[in-house]
């Protein structure tokens, strides 16, 4: 797949857009103002794999504890802003990488360009993130109704008053709980601008179900090639937003760190219990970093052929299964001793 050329700025010690890898990003559920929680759950997600990370800033004293959280963290912070200037001047002096704020919302121009010359003369990109539920009144009477060309449209408005200052390390998103609607307004706006593109579902919804409408949504415009960095929005502990934004660049050739897993769904040829294999296989490989492709296949019709095609796996017989790497058959094992056995044999790849 060949990515869509956007421009490449830089957010703190990173880079998104242009060759950069594309990013994992998430926000933090916590009080902004509790820097002792926020920071706990910023350095999880950081071990989970997130890139970059932003969190809301509603008042001063959440952006006060800003300068306290950006010194205890490793990766960069995004300072997430609505309509006061004042806090996104406040939020770049103590040390955020990026700010998330739409310039139409902020007041008169000369308010816009008091964050913009600040943002400039640090080196901070704003992204202009535009939101089917909050979309501007006067695009509503236009368009009728929320639709993918009243939301390109927002976007272009508020990327054209940065633009307009000489402003242009600008990230771009538009969001939509509706997955074709957002799918339709990033194809859009991609033919029209070269900024990069923060790709996520809004308001995706619990786990099991977010998930399912973030994958369509986000897998869809990487196989276009759209997106720089995504964010997974699910209604829960956002650790699990970095394990599906990971899972989704790794299926799709993007990312390549840590377990590929391939598990069959079972069927009646199955005379092990597979399920439980799979799951306690997965559970106990969580955290290994080592690029491997991991097969756990139940029978001898396709777990063979799978097992081959991956570093290593096991293909189920009767109350046993065999391990491979590579094709090569490693030994047969007892059903009870399968998982223990294979992650061995992991361990010493």
């Amino acid at each position: 797949m060949n990515r869509v050329t956007t421009r490449k700025i830089r957010v703190g010690n990173i880079y998104v857009g242009g060759d950069a890898p594309i990013t994992v990003q998430s926000m933090t559920n916590t009080d902004t103002r509790d820097v002792v929680s926020t920071v706990k759950q910023i350095r999880e997600l950081e071990s989970a794999g997130c890139d970059i990370i932003r969190c809301a800033v509603p008042d001063i004293e959440a952006c006060d504890a800003l300068s306290n959280i950006t010194k205890q963290i490793s990766i960069p912070l995004v300072a997430d802003i609505h309509f006061d200037y004042k806090l996104a001047l406040k939020s770049i002096e103590n040390g955020v990488s990026a700010l998330r704020i739409n310039p139409g919302n902020i007041g008169s121009r000369d308010r816009v360009k008091m964050v913009a010359e600040a943002a400039k003369a640090k080196g901070i990109p704003i992204r202009i993130g535009v939101n089917s539920g909050s979309l501007e009144k006067e695009l509503l009477g236009k368009y009728g109704k929320v639709c993918a060309d009243a939301l390109v449209e927002s976007a272009l408005r508020h990327a054209e008053i940065l633009d307009s200052m000489n402003f242009n390390d600008i990230v771009i998103s538009i969001k939509s709980s509706d997955v074709k609607m957002m799918v339709e307004s990033y194809r859009k706006i991609s033919k029209l601008v070269d900024y990069p593109m923060h790709v996520g579902v809004t308001e995706a919804g619990t786990i099991w179900r977010g998930t399912i409408k973030s994958s369509v949504g986000i897998g869809t415009l990487l196989c276009d090639g759209i997106g720089d960095t995504i964010r997974v929005s699910l209604t829960g502990d956002p650790v699990e937003e970095i394990k599906v934004g990971k899972e989704i660049l790794k299926s799709l050739g993007y990312r390549e760190d840590g377990i590929e897993f391939v598990s069959c769904p079972t069927c009646g040829r199955t005379q092990i219990n597979l399920i439980n294999i799979a799951e306690e296989v997965e559970r106990r490989l969580v955290n290994c970093k080592k690029n491997i492709k991991v097969a756990i296949m139940g029978c001898v019709v396709n777990g063979p052929g799978e097992a081959r095609e991956a570093d290593i796996g096991i293909a189920g017989g009767k109350g046993e299964g065999l391990i491979f790497k590579k094709g090569e058959i490693v030994k047969k094992v007892k059903e009870s001793d399968l998982v223990n056995e294979l992650i061995n044999e992991i361990e010493k790849l």
